[in-house]
C-alpha cells in the first residue's frame, strides 16, 4: 500500500481531510493514517459503529492485532455520537465541553511512546445532518486543541458535499482549516 499519508508521519500537527466516494475507500484512507510510516504510537478513532468494524477489519487484514493494541492502549475506539453528544449544546459544540471530552483522551495517548493519530468523522454526522456551521465550528475546536497537544488529525466527509452549493460558504471554511485536502481513489 503506498502512503499517501506519509506528511503525517512527522510534525504530529497534522490536520487532514479527504473526501471519499464510497465507504470502502473511507476504511483504506483511515487505515493509511493510522499505519502512516509504520511507526508506533496511539491511535484513537472516533466513528460510528459501522466504521469502525470497516477500520478494525482493514487494520486486521494489513496484519495489525486489534484486540491486542486494544489491550495495550495503542488503540481507543469512541463512538462519534455518543462523543458529539458529550460536548453538543442546543446544536452547536461547546468549547469547554469538548475540551473536556477530549483533552483528557489525548492526554493518556501522548503519555505513551511515539505519535498520536486520530481519525474522526463527528463533523461529517453533523453535515450530513445538515449542521454545516456546527461542523466548521467543531474543525476549529480540533484546530485550538491542535495547539495544546501535538497528534495528526484526518477527518472525512462524503465526497457528495463537494457538489452542495447551498452551503459553499462553509466547505470553503472546512478546506480552509486543514493542513492538506484529498480526494479521490485511495491509492492501494
Amino acid at each position: 500500500m503506498e502512503r499517501v499519508f506519509a506528511v503525517l508521519s512527522a510534525g504530529g500537527r497534522e490536520h487532514v481531510v479527504v473526501f471519499h466516494a464510497a465507504e470502502q475507500e473511507l476504511a483504506d484512507r483511515i487505515c493509511e493514517h493510522l499505519l502512516a510510516g509504520g511507526e508506533p504510537g496511539t491511535d484513537i478513532v472516533i466513528a460510528t459503529p459501522r466504521h469502525r468494524r470497516l477500520i478494525t477489519e482493514r487494520l486486521a487484514q494489513a496484519g495489525v492485532d486489534v484486540p491486542a493494541e486494544w489491550a495495550q492502549g495503542s488503540f481507543i475506539a469512541m463512538d462519534a455520537a455518543e462523543t458529539m453528544a458529550s460536548f453538543m449544546v442546543e446544536g452547536w459544540p461547546d468549547a469547554a465541553a469538548f475540551w473536556q471530552t477530549m483533552s483528557p483522551v489525548l492526554r493518556r495517548a501522548l503519555a505513551r511512546p511515539g505519535q498520536v493519530r486520530v481519525f474522526g468523522e463527528m463533523v461529517a454526522l453533523l453535515w450530513d445532518n445538515g449542521q454545516a456551521g456546527a461542523a466548521v465550528d467543531l474543525e476549529a475546536l480540533w484546530n485550538e486543541l491542535a495547539r495544546q497537544y501535538s497528534f495528526a488529525l484526518l477527518c472525512a466527509y462524503p465526497a457528495a458535499v463537494l457538489r452542495d452549493d447551498e452551503d459553499a460558504d462553509e466547505l470553503a471554511q472546512i478546506c480552509a482549516a486543514h493542513s492538506a485536502v484529498l480526494h479521490g481513489a485511495s491509492r492501494t
